[in-house]
């Protein structure tokens, strides 16, 4: 996707020991593609800690974002989702104070679109539909 979307290429993944990554057709896949393939020490998340702070953050944001809308849990993978859309339009300043989206896209993201999580809403059906 990074390769499709982007000029940019991918030289390295790094992750955990999970069961997903650790497969003969997954490993061929890096091997044809070049990508060098990281692995952690199992049970060390310290090793990937960027990662695991982001999804740190995002919990905490997508946990405050249910309890603030009194939504129920239920709607925790839209609320992670959303939290992660939202961080992604967000200035950062390892990124001079460009949004990811902008680093990834190479535009300004616009954010009028954007509506409180968890508001009223109404949906409109068109006659005859």
């Amino acid at each position: 996707m990074v390769e499709r979307q982007t000029s940019k290429r991918v030289k390295c993944l790094r992750n955990d020991n999970g069961r997903e990554y650790m497969n003969n057709m997954f490993a061929e896949f890096l091997a044809r593609k070049g990508i060098r393939h990281e692995r952690t020490i199992p049970e060390a998340p310290q090793q990937n800690g960027v990662a695991e702070r982001i999804n740190r953050t995002l919990v905490e944001k997508a946990r405050t974002m249910l309890i603030d809308a009194n939504l129920s849990p239920d709607l925790w993978a839209e609320a992670v989702g959303t939290a992660n859309y939202l961080q992604n339009r967000c200035p950062i300043k390892a990124l001079q104070k460009m949004t990811p989206e902008e680093a990834w896209s190479e535009r300004k993201p616009n954010l009028a679109h954007l509506k409180v999580f968890g508001c009223l809403a109404m949906v409109h059906v068109a006659s005859g539909q």
